[in-house]
């Protein structure tokens, strides 16, 4: 009796324990440092800020807003591409981990995402081998939307304090879209490079709140 007692007791505290747990345990904004090494690097590549919301550090909805810019030249075809335009994401991530309390956090998660952009296309002027007129190949404000869901795996870490770095890796399925016109979008902005499908990924600098 006296042994079954002290299990019921033990139970008791640990619901006690469980339920004490607020639902909301916090918010947390972030940004992420792969898109302007991007940039710096080549010639496309996204500034993104997040915010993430902690219920009972197994939950994570999530809003993702970012600007794209692509301004890339083609040196065969002599082709230049220029876009700069907002994207915005939406979903939630789940953390794995047995211990949800820990600093550090395995999670896994989902994305819906959307980009209304314009493009402008440009080429030097085509002549004419026959008659030696020219044409002019260029387009301005292309207007396109694209439409995609994205898979993600993460890591994210204590650091000190209130300050968290972490790391995801994501792959983009494209669900719906409109290429434009010219069907010819060569980046789409928060997306990568045009196509059904791209792998993508984050380093994030977070910060509790």
């Amino acid at each position: 009796m006296l042994l079954m007692a002290s299990t019921a007791n033990a139970q008791e505290k640990n619901v006690e324990k469980k339920d004490s747990v607020p639902l909301l345990r916090g918010f947390a904004v972030s940004v992420d440092l792969v898109g302007p090494a991007q940039m710096f690097l080549g010639d496309y590549g996204q500034y993104e800020a997040a915010l993430r919301i902690n219920l009972r550090d197994k939950y994570f909805p999530v809003f993702e807003l970012g600007l794209g810019k692509a301004d890339h030249d083609n040196d065969v075809t002599k082709i230049s591409y220029k876009t700069s335009a907002p994207y915005a994401k939406i979903g939630i991530d789940f953390n794995l981990l047995k211990n949800k309390h820990d600093i550090y956090r395995l999670y896994a998660g989902a994305r819906y995402a959307f980009t209304s952009f314009k493009y402008d296309l440009s080429h030097p002027d085509i002549t004419d081998p026959v008659w030696g007129s020219t044409a002019v190949y260029s387009a301005k404000g292309v207007k396109c939307n694209y439409h995609w869901i994205e898979a993600v795996i993460g890591v994210d870490a204590k650091i000190w304090g209130p300050l968290h770095l972490g790391w995801s890796v994501r792959y983009k399925s494209r669900i719906a879209y409109d290429d434009g016109e010219l069907g010819n979008s060569w980046y789409v902005p928060g997306f990568g490079k045009t196509g059904g499908s791209n792998i993508g990924g984050t380093f994030n600098v977070s910060i509790d709140i």
